[in-house]
């Protein structure tokens, strides 16, 4: 059996660096364990930063998050800063058209440290609904990340949910992005309980981009993913562990890439149904920094490959 499964995985690591970008994504993807990428800083020093390089190398990335999305006060829907239909994006909504070909999900990233968006949804749900429905339908996005860090009721996200499923179908992918402890009936940015939230809803669910860092959980071994899942509420399949991909994008909790692929490889080891990994964020991905940051998802790839 440990032969059978040492052949398995070097057949999976040799097939990511040998075919076209796009039948190695395809490859990762069939093992069920995602590689996810947040792509939030889109121009650095203002220059444009292309996710292209996820692609035209064979990473095995599976999804890109392109973020973050505000429903704001005063009507307006931006990208940051900057409506999403601004001609400063063309050339990003380009590139992740072409990476859509190539079998890569694009999703959307909607809320996140900026509060109001999900306060906005829950209070007045008529009228700020339909901008990300929008958003969604002029950008052609294969699904939303919703990221609540604000209060928001129970019945209000799951109608932002059903919602979204009955506008764009049941393939539509909905993924949410708690604190690692919201999935282990500890602390919780969002307001309802996701317990509960998984208890009514699993089927809508495709995964958790689960916030392993800042506080909130660790990848430093695999012991906090292993809590979530003792937890006994959300399987492996639909629990995505999320890591920073650089020390200087959050306060704290960043770990090394060699301990990082220790933790990862020893994770799709112990679940055959592990759901996969999630980097925060793109542009400055280790081992590659600025320069390669591409080179961070063919590592977590490798890792889960054996």
């Amino acid at each position: 059996m440990r032969l059978r499964k040492l052949l398995t995985a070097l057949a999976l690591s040799a097939v990511g660096l040998a075919l076209p970008p796009a039948a190695a994504a395809q490859a990762s993807a069939t093992t069920g364990k995602r590689v996810v990428v947040y792509y939030q800083t889109q121009f650095d020093n203002g220059s444009y930063v292309s996710p292209r390089a996820l692609t035209d190398h064979a990473t095995g990335v599976t999804d890109v998050i392109a973020g973050a999305i505000h429903l704001n006060d005063d009507g307006s829907v931006t990208l940051n800063d900057t409506s999403p239909d601004d001609p400063k994006f063309d050339q990003m909504w380009s590139d992740l058209s072409a990476m859509q070909g190539q079998g890569v999900h694009v999703l959307g990233m909607l809320g996140g440290a900026a509060v109001g968006s999900f306060q906005r949804l829950d209070t007045d749900f008529d009228t700020y609904y339909p901008k990300l429905k929008n958003v969604v339908s002029s950008h052609h996005l294969d699904g939303i990340d919703l990221d609540v860090e604000e209060q928001m009721s129970l019945p209000g996200v799951e109608r932002v949910i059903d919602q979204l499923h009955s506008d764009f179908g049941a393939g539509f992918l909905v993924t949410l992005a708690p604190v690692a402890t919201a999935l282990n009936g500890g602390g919780n940015l969002s307001g309802f309980g996701y317990d509960a939230l998984y208890r009514d809803r699993a089927d809508a669910i495709s995964w958790f981009n689960a916030q392993f860092y800042c506080g909130w959980g660790s990848l430093q071994n695999t012991g906090g993913y292993e809590g979530v899942i003792d937890h006994g509420v959300v399987p492996p399949s639909k629990v995505v562990a999320g890591t920073l991909t650089n020390a200087a994008n959050c306060g704290s909790g960043y770990v090394p890439m060699d301990t990082l692929k220790s933790t990862v490889a020893g994770l799709s080891d112990e679940y055959p149904d592990f759901g996969g990994v999630a980097g925060w964020e793109y542009f400055n991905s280790d081992p590659g920094g600025t320069a390669a940051p591409w080179e961070w998802a063919a590592d977590m790839s490798a890792a889960m490959a054996g």
